[in-house]
């Protein structure tokens, strides 16, 4: 009698989609190091004596009448060059759909579920936080969101090498965390919704498409499409970032001649962009809360900046690690041999780090500038730094484990460029017996 083996959670996947998601978590590093930078800037100068310059600076509009547009330089930040980043997301989730873990249903289960409830616990623990402490509730999707640049960052500074398998796992979290943000921001923070305006827009989109889906036209052509989409859906009411996500689905996934897909091509162009400058300036806007005048005892113990760090630090974990465990639990799945249920535990601490579509939520949900808002930015602040002390702590204990790991999946003792581990891998599952 043939005993069926159990099957495995975050099993070492191919050498191709390991090799590629290692490459993107490293530029995602170099971005979430800038985005630091960007972070420590705004908050020394918003409580420097040149405070109302930082105000001043935030508040200055730079409008074009022509198209309808009037957005100050924070608002560009977060309706322009957040687009841009959500693009790179929008590239990287069809990617995921064709070619990485999300084609396989199977596979696809355990981080769609645990980004699922990473996003609905946090939720719930923050309008259970306002109703017992009698708060506003509209901030409930602030601490929903995980910043994976800035979790990259961290792992970083800590010196962490985390498994390949672990780092797919927290990569397709953040974007399918992502996909789940945006669809929160087109649903429940959309007002004044102008049809005309949105059905105009299905022009240049439905245009987009058919450019990038023709080989005969320079990929050029979707950058004047893309600003017309942009423009549309700004003035339909929708937050602009939804146009970002949009066009970056809809580009194909398909291998050309060279081996490569155009998403490949447009995010090898894009991705530096939205990395090393897009995030980095809009949390310089976004960031700048001042604590001068503040009662700091007083905002610490108001609901919403408590809900958010209680969601961040808390909710997060409850809904990551839990979801993954009754998922091993109803899959009869047993963790990859070399991993443990702390690196499980550290990596939904890593997840509450929620920092760019965190603090663009709360401005939405609160207003840019508000009493409300600055509090939402000391709550995320505060609840991403203890995470990532969290994470820290757990994931060092473990960090031998790690380097054994990574000297494994880096070893190429033939040096044809392919780490032997998958090569072994690879020739286990064609000379595997029936």
């Amino acid at each position: 009698m043939t005993l069926t083996p159990r099957p495995k959670l975050f099993s070492r996947g191919e050498w191709p989609e390991a090799k590629r998601v290692a490459q993107l978590l490293r530029r995602e590093t170099v971005g979430g190091a800038l985005l630091l930078v960007g972070t420590l800037v705004a908050l020394v100068w918003a409580n420097s004596p040149w405070r109302e310059l930082y105000a001043d600076l935030s508040q200055y509009h730079v409008d074009i009448p022509a198209l309808g547009i009037e957005l100050s330089l924070a608002h560009w930040a977060a309706d322009g060059l957040l687009a841009i980043f959500f693009f790179a997301v929008g590239l990287e989730l069809k990617h995921e759909f064709v070619h990485g873990d999300l084609r396989d249903p199977a596979k696809a289960a355990v981080p769609i579920v645990a980004a699922a409830s990473g996003v609905a616990v946090p939720a719930i623990l923050y309008v259970i936080t306002q109703k017992v402490m009698d708060g506003d509730t509209s901030g409930w999707a602030i601490p929903t969101a995980t910043d994976i640049a800035f979790a990259l960052a961290v792992l970083a500074v800590i010196g962490s090498h985390l498994p390949s398998a672990l780092r797919s796992f927290l990569l397709t979290l953040a974007v399918v965390d992502d996909l789940i943000a945006i669809t929160i921001i087109a649903i429940f923070f959309t007002s004044d919704l102008s049809l005309p305006m949105l059905a105009t827009a299905i022009v240049p989109i439905v245009l987009f498409a058919v450019v990038a889906r023709t080989n005969t036209h320079p990929w050029w052509l979707l950058l004047p499409l893309g600003v017309a989409t942009w423009v549309l859906v700004l003035n339909s009411g929708i937050h602009a970032t939804i146009a970002g996500v949009v066009l970056g689905l809809l580009v194909p996934a398909v291998k050309g001649a060279d081996g490569h897909t155009l998403g490949e091509r447009l995010e090898h162009r894009v991705r530096p962009i939205s990395a090393g400058f897009c995030v980095p300036v809009f949390a310089f806007f976004a960031a700048g809360v001042s604590l001068v005048d503040e009662d700091i005892a007083a905002a610490l113990t108001d609901p919403v900046t408590i809900g958010v760090i209680v969601g961040l630090v808390v909710g997060k974990v409850v809904g990551v690690l839990g979801a993954t465990f009754i998922m091993a639990r109803f899959t009869r799945a047993d963790l990859d041999d070399d991993l443990d249920w702390s690196d499980v535990f550290g990596l939904s601490l890593l997840a509450g780090i929620g920092f760019t579509v965190s603090l663009l939520i709360g401005e939405l949900a609160f207003g840019a500038g508000s009493d409300a808002d600055a509090h939402v930015k000391l709550g995320v602040l505060t609840g991403s730094f203890l995470s990532a002390v969290l994470a820290s702590l757990v994931l060092l204990r473990r960090n031998k484990v790690y380097a054994r790991i990574h000297e494994e999946e880096t070893r190429d003792d033939d040096a044809d460029g392919v780490p032997d581990i998958y090569q072994r891998a690879a020739d286990g599952a064609t000379n595997r017996p029936d």
